[in-house]
């Protein structure tokens, strides 16, 4: 006998028809709410980031276009002439060099050191958590306490580095006076305040290589170096490379330090031989001479996107590691 088929229109409950445009909205409410929830979530940050980010980008870049000064009520249009004085400065090329110079002197000996260190709080411990706790102390305390104590520790007569020194009969070493012993100086500060966060940032991802890699390279014979060098490395270089970078424009953005470091100075010592390119922006700026100041700073975040990118590309195609 033959079955009767179900009656579609049963399955309706009574005074509620089933309509085709009903359809059609249901099907793009939800089309909108897959493909447009994640977009909606992330806009927050898109908006502030084009607030604080990107404008105050823009209109730093039209103010050095003018000699704008800041008590001046007209701001005339200049052009290219603030970065044609800016390429002539001596001044400038003096910070530029600075920076420079305290940034290799901080970043590499950091780098290394807060690789091995995560490479040993990577292994069974006591008291993990306790040394963790004390890597990231430096970075939370106030940078200006950093640099008072540091530049009392650095002093010539009654510091301890030269008290130290001289039991090797090292004489004392004016440490804010010279070029070498000033950068040296600034940047075992810098060191000091950042190797323990960028260690906890390896740190978390050396926790996740595989233990059986280790395992394995220890039956094999492999020493704690050499399971650093071919097995650690390798794995963690996408962090590497996010490390190496974000060191690199922490680097080129040296203030508190420099415009600290011995007594106030907004020129960086007395002949300029530790002033940096942030602090010579604020010193322009102090002079209210707001044009010159934004070319320093677009010239600055020029050299930051060229620094950040070589790095990037040498970390990218270093095939053996850092070590």
């Amino acid at each position: 006998m033959a079955t009767r088929a179900p009656d579609r229109l049963a399955a309706v409950p009574p005074g509620k028809p089933v309509r085709p445009h009903h359809r059609v909205r249901r099907h793009l409410v939800h089309q909108l709410d897959v493909k447009g929830s994640p977009y909606a979530y992330v806009a927050p940050f898109f908006l502030l980031f084009s607030a604080f980010g990107l404008f105050p980008l823009a209109y730093t870049a039209w103010v050095s276009l003018h000699e704008w000064v800041l008590l001046s009520e007209e701001q005339t249009f200049v052009g290219l002439d603030n970065f044609r004085t800016l390429l002539a400065d001596d001044y400038f090329w003096n910070a530029t060099f600075n920076t420079l110079s305290i940034g290799v002197l901080s970043t590499v000996p950091q780098l290394l050191l807060a690789i091995w260190l995560a490479h040993l709080l990577n292994r069974p411990l006591r008291a993990q958590t306790f040394f963790r706790v004390t890597l990231l102390l430096p970075n939370v305390t106030s940078v200006v306490a950093v640099v008072v104590i540091f530049s009392q520790l650095f002093g010539r007569d009654f510091g301890m580095i030269n008290w130290v020194l001289s039991w090797f009969g090292v004489d004392a070493v004016p440490w804010n006076e010279g070029v070498a012993s000033s950068h040296v100086a600034i940047s075992i500060m810098i060191m000091w305040r950042w190797t323990g966060y960028n260690a906890l940032i390896f740190l978390a991802a050396m926790q996740a290589v595989p233990r059986e890699l280790y395992e394995a390279a220890t039956i094999d014979g492999a020493g704690e170096f050499t399971q650093l060098r071919r097995i650690t490395i390798p794995m963690i270089k996408p962090t590497i490379v996010f490390v190496v970078i974000t060191s690199t424009i922490g680097a080129m953005q040296v203030l508190a330090e420099p415009l600290l470091f011995g007594v106030y100075t907004l020129t960086g010592g007395v002949d300029r031989q530790y002033q940096t390119l942030a602090l010579f922006i604020y010193e322009n700026f102090i002079k209210l001479d707001l044009g010159y100041a934004s070319a320093i700073s677009w010239m600055m975040f020029v050299f930051i996107v060229v620094i950040a990118g070589i790095n990037y590309l040498i970390t990218r195609r270093s095939r053996g590691g850092l070590l």
